[in-house]
């Protein structure tokens, strides 16, 4: 059985003035209703894995019992559709509350009026822990319409058995270029197996968000005025993945048409020396590794602008539709204390946005393998402007992810992948 860090159960007590009448929020079409009595909040959860759901329970069950006029009842939803089903409970005026999501996917339900204003709301403890950088992930028309909490970053996981057998020196210090990663994938790539293994069934987040290493933007401007701009800053991340699994044939190929959980296994049986993807994925190599297996982290992934990657941490939202904003931004507040921060990152292993959360993660893990480097790959986490362009989730779907994906199969070239990503966004821009 695999070690765990465990957060010892209890409740934060947040104290906080609350403005009642001082919510401003865009564009909705109900007004907040004063509540003479008990209310009830819906909060729609897009946590999955069993530990972060149990965590989740945890602090709704714990907020319920202190709060017993202000009943948060839990709802589930899913990463995989929660965009289109937004679309459709905003449309037909079903909206939970109280809403996860993630700071990419909410600028255009904002800009439409769906989201309450809950800068009144946070409190001043919650404000100072998160950094500027970050909250500007989540601030329009300087209206917070999202409190952020869990950062996810792509990190370089490695079998150092295999470093060992192979005479390859773990790498170790601030940073790992991309240019490193592949001379040691061709290194460790012998007898059949692969330097590096990469699920990329869905390339989008993970170009989007690596780039920024390279200084690669994608987007000038903000909201339904942002400009496509792609140049070679842009590309470098997908012509470094292509060229190293058709030029090197170091990283298998097959691979970019997996998801990461379905190449997992191929890292923990030997297939792959390396294995990257999101550090939540951290969670499963704990608990499916078998036994002797010995893993770690590498230093992040570096461009020429350094260890970039972008903050697109998960949010939470009010609808402006809710009949109890108050409340419901209350509980936001609530759920943003560095103690449940820290319990739901320890359940996902993500990296919370909150410096306090951070803290009491780094203090109940120091004798785990793994979180001081995850840890360290949110030090140098910046908002991109995709994360500001309204049409963004669009694009994503109906162009980046298919035009990628035709590239990391070797069916179209970079200049084909350029074009379709330019003529893509200016077909809904």
């Amino acid at each position: 059985m695999k070690k765990r860090s465990a957060f010892a159960a209890g409740s934060l007590a947040v104290a906080v003035t609350f403005s009642l009448g001082g919510c401003a929020f865009g564009g909705g079409s109900t007004t907040e209703q004063k509540s003479d009595g008990p209310v009830e909040i819906t909060f729609q959860s897009l946590a999955y894995q069993d530990s972060t759901v149990a965590a989740t329970k945890e602090i709704v069950d714990s907020w319920n019992k202190d709060n017993p006029d202000i009943t948060v009842k839990l709802t589930q939803g899913s990463w995989d559709n929660v965009h289109d089903q937004l679309v459709t409970q905003f449309q037909g005026g079903t909206a939970p509350d109280v809403i996860h999501d993630e700071s990419s996917d909410i600028l255009g339900f904002a800009d439409q009026g769906y989201l309450a204003d809950i800068s009144d709301y946070i409190s001043d403890d919650v404000k100072s822990a998160v950094s500027d950088d970050v909250w500007e992930t989540v601030t329009t028309d300087d209206k917070i319409i999202a409190a952020p909490t869990l950062l996810q970053t792509y990190v370089v996981y490695a079998n150092t058995a295999a470093f060992e057998a192979a005479g390859v020196d773990v790498p170790t210090g601030d940073e790992l270029t991309w240019d490193e990663l592949a001379d040691i994938s061709k290194r460790l790539t012998t007898g059949g197996n692969f330097g590096v293994g990469w699920g990329l069934k869905q390339p989008t987040a993970a170009v989007m968000n690596t780039a920024l290493g390279y200084d690669g933007t994608f987007f000038d401007g903000t909201g339904a005025d942002a400009k496509i701009a792609i140049g070679d800053n842009e590309l470098a991340v997908p012509e470094h993945v292509h060229s190293m699994a058709y030029d090197d044939a170091s990283l298998d190929p097959v691979t970019l048409t997996q998801s990461g959980s379905d190449v997992l296994p191929g890292f923990l049986g030997g297939k792959y020396a390396m294995y990257i993807g999101g550090n939540f994925l951290a969670q499963q190599i704990t608990e499916s590794a078998p036994e002797g297996f010995s893993w770690t982290v590498l230093p992040p992934l570096a461009g020429s602008a350094g260890a970039v990657q972008a903050a697109n941490p998960q949010t939470m939202s009010v609808a402006a539709e809710s009949k109890h904003i108050t409340e419901s931004a209350r509980f936001i507040d609530y759920f943003m204390g560095a103690e449940n921060q820290a319990k739901l990152a320890l359940g996902d292993w993500l990296i919370p946005a909150s410096s306090d959360a951070r803290d009491e993660v780094e203090s109940q893990t120091t004798d785990v393998n793994g979180w001081a480097e995850l840890l360290k790959t949110g030090e140098n986490l910046s908002g991109a402007p995709f994360q500001k362009a309204t049409n963004y989730p669009q694009w994503k779907d109906q162009y980046a992810t298919p035009g990628l994906q035709q590239y990391f199969s070797n069916s179209i070239t970079l200049d084909e992948l350029k074009k379709q990503l330019t003529d893509g966004w200016s077909s809904i821009g």
